[in-house]
């Protein structure tokens, strides 16, 4: 059963700020460069909390997680940040161009709070292993600032869309807090407060099972931070704030969605012959081969090659692959016996791409062994397709593989099966901005 509550969540006051300016991407996902863009838009933007800037002369009792929580405070205290006067739930939806188109959509859902749970509660689902760096630094800055700035990103499945109607209806009757980001992404948000309404909506999302999209290092420092924080002896307060953690909440079954595939860029490999590699899966994968001879002829076989790669997506068992002067369409062969060839993984991710790439062209065909992917040695990973050849042409890398994405019925049909993808399998987009709402365990 999934717990969900309102909150009376702390906000930017919109008189004092403007919105663009104050908010942030998730901290995993800010360049330096953007860390900069954030400090120079107000001296109120997130970025001082989200993703501080270390100090000469930093000490366990001054650093970047202690200054998050002296400027929350003031920002408090100045009447920056102030907290809504009832418990409520948000409307937050977003309104994106899908890269490389002119296509608009909107994907609509809900900010609360969930029960932290433990997985093995059979209520909440990941679908990537973490890392242990991410979740030190979440759980340090949790410890100072005792709230949750950024947001879980969870996925429900109803497909009546009750909770979707409910949220269209609510949101007619008032005008949103609105930010733009980098990305030219519209963010909106509407609260709602009529006890009548949340009601309804935490009634309807009562049976949900709750899928982690993205935030997993988020989660599991929630994780963390509740077990620390509860008493070691004595009965459990299962009200008290750290039991709950700040979501949003998006139905698989509504508008808007899209996951981006991340494309793997390979360097660093001592030897490398595209022929020799081709040879050595020839006995898994068919190959097509689209080579060209200049810059005209590049970019008709390139736009080839993407509808093709596109078109085997449905089917899966397809994988791109680009080395100077050539793209190559490889697909998986009907007599292969992947129980044979991954014994260790379930017939769930013997359909994905991503586990065939890394299984049988990373580690099988060049060597990359997981240890070695953990730590990016050889590996590094690109959004877009384009920036991903680039590289290769640039003589950054050597060989870069291109994939479809995953589709978000793979995601949770994975996630609910208890089964976990390889890191960087999902690029849920867009990103949920950090700022928006804020909630203090207190």
């Amino acid at each position: 059963m999934a717990e969900i509550f309102p909150f009376p969540a702390y906000r930017y006051n919109l008189p004092r700020v403007r919105l663009a300016d104050v908010v942030t991407q998730p901290y995993d996902k800010i360049t330096p460069a953007m860390q900069q863009s954030y400090a120079r838009a107000s001296p109120y933007n997130l970025i001082t909390v989200e993703k501080g800037t270390p100090a000469p002369g930093d000490s366990p009792e001054s650093n970047v997680y202690t200054r998050a929580a002296e400027a929350l405070n003031a920002w408090i205290r100045e009447g920056i940040l102030v907290r809504d006067a009832a418990p409520g739930i948000y409307v937050y939806s977003q309104e994106y161009t899908v890269p490389g188109s002119s296509e608009r959509r909107t994907r609509k859902g809900f900010i609360a709070l969930g029960r932290v749970e433990d997985y093995s509660a059979g209520v909440v689902f990941r679908h990537e292993q973490t890392l242990a760096g991410p979740k030190a630094d979440r759980l340090a800055l949790l410890r100072q600032t005792h709230t949750h700035t950024g947001q879980l990103f969870m996925l429900y499945t109803d497909p009546e869309r009750r909770v979707d109607a409910l949220l269209e209806e609510s949101s007619r009757a008032q005008l949103p807090a609105e930010a733009r980001d980098e990305y030219g992404v519209v963010h909106r948000l509407w609260p709602i407060f009529d006890p009548q309404i949340i009601a309804t909506v935490l009634r309807f999302m009562a049976p949900q099972k709750l899928v982690i999209a993205d935030g997993h290092h988020r989660y599991e420092t929630a994780l963390a931070f509740r077990n620390e924080s509860r008493p070691p002896n004595g009965p459990l307060d299962l009200n008290a704030p750290y039991e709950k953690a700040m979501m949003t909440f998006f139905n698989t079954r509504g508008e808007g969605w899209l996951i981006l595939p991340t494309h793997r860029v390979v360097g660093n490999l001592k030897q490398f012959g595209a022929q020799a590699f081709l040879q050595k899966i020839a006995a898994s994968f068919q190959q097509q081969s689209y080579s060209f001879g200049s810059e005209t002829a590049r970019g008709v076989v390139y736009s080839k090659f993407r509808r093709d790669l596109a078109a085997q997506g449905a089917q899966g068992g397809a994988i791109g692959m680009y080395t100077p002067g050539a793209f190559y369409l490889l697909r998986l062969r009907a007599d292969a016996d992947l129980a044979a060839l991954l014994p260790d993984a379930s017939p769930a991710q013997r359909r994905l791409d991503v586990v065939l790439l890394h299984s049988l062209l990373l580690e099988g065909g060049l060597g990359i062994t997981p240890a070695a992917v953990s730590a990016e040695s050889n590996i590094t990973y690109e959004r877009g397709m384009d920036e991903a050849v680039a590289t290769v042409d640039d003589g950054k890398a050597q060989v870069c593989f291109l994939l479809n994405p995953v589709g978000v019925e793979q995601v949770t049909e994975m996630a609910l099966a208890g089964e976990v993808l390889p890191q960087k399998s999902t690029d849920f987009y867009p990103k949920l901005l950090s700022g928006l709402t804020l909630y203090r365990l207190e």
